[in-house]
């Protein structure tokens, strides 16, 4: 089932101590909200919008960039105007599912997303709920009493529910009243709200020491998966090649329908192949005049951007040239630098070698070049 999502990421979250508000502190080196956008955008999530405080709007562009799919709008002075601000900027229709997401819960997964879109077939909302596992007492200072907790249960983020009959909904609260959460919303509003399973890694940082255990957790929710591309190209008229993003004088120059630079079509394969995303012919194709001579660069950043919108980050690249002319090594840095830029990358994390087939085949009688690359990147479970 399709659907659209609204992360809520105005709060102040004052409880988790001094410092940034919780949706902007770093986690695993990126930014809390920037968690739970991927996670949703992951899981098939047609829009997401995210709501801010005001003086956020510059900031959530940094943090979520590369990220394709979502929008920022301003939230009001508390969860439940933000959320209706959130709703308002959704393009959905009446029927159509949307998911209210709390910035602050980072881990939220594909399995979470389809739990709730499923129980959604048969109810108007879906939260996801966990048993409360603790005995309860009321009291303030001295127990008064201790409470049953049977049928308790603590209700969690992504809440889905039908568009139309949530906005509905809300527009019967009562304006002098917070709820505690959407579902209640719906469910004063009469609605019927069903329970999934819940999770312990939907949980809510809240505390300052929910933030290292969140980071213990963080570490176990990424991959590192490996990408290799392989590109060769003859020589041909002309005095000039293009190799790894850099002008080379040559005898010959490179044929091809683009500029022929071997060395960038390996790594944009490579970038591709890493996240299971086609190859370069099928972004490209060679039967498009729209890439007759183009400079290869555009075609590695499309790559670099698909791995951003999964939300996944490169972490080395390595290009091996093999051929007889030109010689690689005096143009070798300059190539590190470029593919480093295209990449985002320091050039430490960059190799580029050489090497010959010892005269043998037709790299070893100069007809052409290959290029080889491997690359590892970084991706959501």
């Amino acid at each position: 089932m399709a659907f659209s999502a609204v992360v809520v990421a105005a709060g102040s979250g004052l409880r988790a101590g001094p410092g940034e508000p919780k949706a902007w502190r770093m986690l695993g080196a990126r930014p809390i909200v920037r968690w739970s956008v991927e996670g949703l955008l992951s899981a098939g999530a047609d829009e997401v919008v995210v709501v801010v405080a005001h003086d956020r709007l510059a900031q959530v562009d940094a943090a979520l960039a590369g990220l394709v799919g979502w929008r920022a709008v301003t939230g009001g002075r508390t969860r439940a105007e933000s959320v209706q601000a959130g709703l308002a900027a959704l393009s959905c229709g009446r029927n159509d599912a949307v998911l209210v997401h709390d910035a602050a819960r980072p881990f939220v997964s594909r399995a979470h997303v389809e739990r709730l879109l499923n129980a959604l077939e048969l109810a108007d909302g879906a939260v996801p709920a966990l048993p409360v596992p603790d005995t309860l007492k009321r009291g303030d200072g001295l127990v008064e009493e201790t409470v049953s907790r049977d049928g308790l249960w603590r209700a969690q983020t992504p809440q889905a529910f039908r568009f139309g009959r949530l906005k509905a909904a809300y527009r019967l609260w009562p304006a002098s009243e917070e709820p505690t959460d959407d579902a209640s919303v719906l469910e004063r509003a009469g609605g019927s709200v069903a329970m999934t399973p819940g999770d312990p890694m939907l949980m809510k940082l809240t505390y300052p020491e929910d933030f290292l255990m969140a980071e213990q957790l963080a570490a176990s929710r990424r991959i590192v998966r490996m990408g290799q591309g392989i590109d060769a190209h003859r020589f041909g008229p002309g005095d000039v090649v293009w190799l790894c993003g850099v002008r080379i004088e040559h005898d010959f120059g490179l044929v091809g329908h683009s500029d022929a630079d071997c060395g960038l079509h390996a790594l944009t394969d490579a970038v591709l192949g890493a996240i299971g995303d086609g190859d370069i012919g099928d972004h490209f194709p060679p039967t498009d005049p729209r890439w007759k001579g183009a400079s290869s660069d555009q075609f590695l950043i499309h790559a670099v951007q698909r791995v951003a919108a999964q939300g996944g980050e490169i972490l080395s690249a390595d290009v091996t040239l093999v051929c007889e002319r030109p010689k690689i090594k005096p143009h070798r840095e300059a190539m590190r630098r470029r593919i480093a830029e295209l990449l985002g990358l320091p050039v430490h994390r960059v190799s580029v070698k050489a090497t010959t087939t010892e005269g043998m085949g037709f790299t070893g009688r100069e007809e052409g070049l290959l290029a080889q690359a491997v690359v590892s990147v970084e991706t959501p479970l």
